[in-house]
Order: C-alpha cells, then sequence, then structure tokens
C-alpha cells in the first residue's frame, strides 16, 4: 500500500487477521446537531426536565427567546423547543418543511397561518392547555394577546429532515406548497371520535385542542384498569400524537417505549421506572437494580425513551388523587415487512404472546411492594387488586 503523503490522511489495512477500522467512537454531531448549536440558545440534552426551570435565551430567527429540549433517546428523529413570547409581542414568521404540534404551556395568543403568494390566512386562539399543529411549509407566526409572557413547547420531526437532506435552506427556504395540507380545516378545534383505520383505536383528526388537560378521553383499558387514551391525527405521518390517564390508584403494565418518543405531564403526579430491555423483565430480582431510572411525573415535565437509543422497559405509576394524564409525541417506528403482512403492536401485546407487556402477574414483585409503599406516604388508596395480579 503507498505511504503516508503530507497534509493527507492514508486508510492502512489490518495487520494480519486484525479487525479493520475502530469498535468504540464518539458520536460525530448531524445536520440537526449543527443546526442548533448555531441558533445560539441554550440545548439541552437530559433524560427528563421541567419545562419551567429551563434557562431560555434570545432566539434571534424567531425574534423571541427559547431553547432546544433534546430528550435522551430521540436523538436523530424527534425535536422538541421551548418557545417563549414577549408580553404583547410576536414572533417572526417563518416556513418549514418538518411537520410540528405545539402546546401551550402558559400564556394567551392567536395563531397566524398562510401560504406564500396568497392572500387567504388562517388565525385561531389559543390558551395555556391547548393544543394544535402547523402544516408543512405553511408560513405562520405567533402573536401574545396578554401582558405576560407566553410559553410554547413545540415537538416536531426537524432532526430527521435536516439530518435527511443536510441542508438548513432545503428546510427553511422551500418553495414546494403542500396545499392539500392546508385545508378550511386548519385551525378548528375536533369534534368527532373515529376509529383508527389500521388499528382500530380512538382518534381525532384535528389542527386544534382547545383544552387538551381537561378534553374527554375514551375508555382503553389496555395500560391499566381504567386507562383512557386519544390519538390524535394532527400532521401527516410523520409525528405521532397521543393523550392518555391512569386513574388514581393505579398503575401500568410495563412496556417497551417506541425509541423516538417523549412524554410531558399534563396533571397529577407520580413516577416511572425505565430500564433497558437487556435487563429483562425482573431486574430487581435479577440483581440489576442499578439498571433501573426513576423519574417523576408533573405537570411540566418532559422525558424521553430511555438513554443510548436503544429499547427499554417504562412503567407508569400514579400516586396523586387524580388521573395522571400525560401527552406523548413521537415519530413513527416502521416495522419491517410488504404491505398485508400481519403486524404486532407490541407494547400493547404481553409477552408470552409475542409482544413485550409485562403482565401484573409476571412483573417484579418488588414493583407491587414499592408501589404500595409509594400510595401510602402520599397518603392515597392503592386501587389496585388481587384480581389484577391473577395469572
Amino acid at each position: 500500500m503507498p505511504h503516508e503523503v503530507d497534509g493527507q490522511v492514508h486508510w492502512h489495512e489490518p495487520a494480519g487477521l486484525s479487525a479493520a477500522g475502530i469498535s468504540r467512537f464518539l458520536q460525530p454531531p448531524l445536520t440537526y446537531d449543527r443546526f442548533m448549536e448555531a441558533e445560539g440558545g441554550p440545548v439541552i440534552r437530559a433524560m427528563s426536565v421541567d419545562l419551567r426551570a429551563v434557562p431560555l435565551q434570545p432566539w434571534r430567527r424567531l425574534a423571541a427567546s427559547g431553547a432546544y429540549v433534546q430528550m435522551f433517546g430521540t436523538e436523530g428523529g424527534l425535536g422538541c423547543a421551548l418557545l417563549e413570547i414577549a408580553a404583547s409581542g410576536d414572533t417572526r414568521a417563518e416556513k418549514h418543511l418538518f411537520e410540528e404540534i405545539v402546546l401551550v404551556l402558559e400564556g394567551r395568543g392567536t395563531t397566524e397561518l398562510w401560504l406564500e403568494d396568497t392572500d387567504r390566512r388562517v388565525v385561531f386562539e389559543w390558551q395555556a392547555g391547548s393544543l394544535f399543529s402547523v402544516p408543512p411549509n405553511a408560513v405562520h407566526r405567533m402573536v401574545n394577546a396578554t401582558g405576560t409572557a407566553a410559553l410554547l413547547l413545540q415537538a416536531s420531526n426537524a432532526p430527521a429532515m435536516l439530518n435527511m437532506l443536510g441542508t438548513v435552506d432545503a428546510v427553511f427556504a422551500n418553495p414546494f406548497v403542500f396545499a392539500n395540507r392546508f385545508d378550511d380545516e386548519v385551525g378548528l378545534a375536533f369534534d368527532d371520535v373515529e376509529p383508527h383505520p389500521v388499528r382500530g383505536l380512538a382518534q381525532c383528526r384535528t389542527h386544534l385542542v382547545p383544552d387538551i388537560v381537561g378534553c374527554d378521553l375514551p375508555l382503553d383499558n389496555r395500560y391499566s384498569p381504567g386507562y383512557r387514551q386519544l390519538g390524535l391525527a394532527m400532521t401527516g405521518p410523520g409525528l405521532d400524537c397521543a393523550v392518555g390517564e391512569h386513574r388514581p390508584g393505579r398503575y401500568a403494565k410495563a412496556h417497551i417505549l417506541p425509541t423516538c418518543s417523549v412524554m410531558v405531564g399534563l396533571r397529577g403526579r407520580g413516577f416511572s421506572y425505565l430500564w433497558p430491555q437487556r435487563s429483562g423483565p425482573t431486574p430487581w430480582a435479577d440483581g440489576l437494580a442499578e439498571t433501573v431510572l426513576a423519574v417523576a411525573h408533573a405537570p411540566g415535565v418532559i422525558m424521553g425513551a430511555g438513554p443510548g437509543g436503544g429499547r427499554w422497559y417504562h412503567q407508569v405509576f400514579n400516586t396523586g388523587p387524580v388521573p395522571l394524564r400525560h401527552l406523548t409525541w413521537g415519530v413513527p417506528e416502521r416495522a419491517g415487512g410488504p404491505p398485508g403482512a400481519e403486524m404486532c403492536d407490541d407494547t400493547a401485546v404481553d409477552l408470552a404472546d409475542g409482544g413485550t407487556m409485562i403482565s401484573y402477574a409476571r412483573e417484579d414483585p418488588f414493583v407491587r411492594a414499592q408501589y404500595s409503599s409509594e400510595v401510602g406516604v402520599a397518603g392515597q388508596i392503592n386501587r389496585m387488586r388481587d384480581d389484577d395480579y391473577a395469572a
């Protein structure tokens, strides 16, 4: 092989039967990582964070203040950002190819949407607890209608889009108009519940939920007795959204979280246990308690799906007097297989049947005892029954 040349790096074949390359290395920054750093504001990377405690700095591009919140496990697919609009202020108009859903944490105001080179504008109002979406490449700006600052949390598939295209201008200065995604329903609140066309779960097609904290949710029962959930088809296929809640005195069956997802607390208090799939369904009994993470749930707290990008078990516990409600965002996972192949929603199917859900009967004995203790400390009633743990 040729020798090294000054100023150039030359690749050498391994000697003998040694393996080529480096097996352990540092993760290089992707386009979205470089984009966040270039924005000039804070970039928070964590397993969980209280959104109201995140330090904000001027966000020049939007003429507002903000911070990027990149939760562990969502790197490369799902992005979140906090946006603060000053009292009686507004944001600079922008457009982008990626899909976006916005949760209003504090404040009241309006959003204006329009397509380039058109006079038609859609204007709708929002308040604390509202949830709304922005169609891809629709020009939009937010206006704060009050004398105090408004705080909004944005979720998007911007990382996937920027990393795929590799160029910021291709995402923020693309002239294509998605006329079919900007219709008379934009800005209108949701109405009817319908079955998901593939999975049969309750969902609504909407661009606006006026009160995601207090709206009614259909009975679901998959993750805990009395569990309620509503899927929200607010954008296109690049971003999932759902709101769910567990009854007081109840906790969920552990299951594997979708890798690229986050959960935002809306109401109630409790906690979650998370542990890597490699630790198995009974980590305490198997001497692997050190691999388990505990995360507190409270309104305004956001948590990721687990550090490292692997698959993590997740188990939610309600220790408060009211339903524990949470908002879930994620980038859909696409299982392999041709059209017509049978798929399995492994998060809601028991381990014994080929899924990842751990039934109460097969969970680690530590979980039942610990929940009973936590509920007692909180002064609440444990509504788990012996029948729940029957095989």
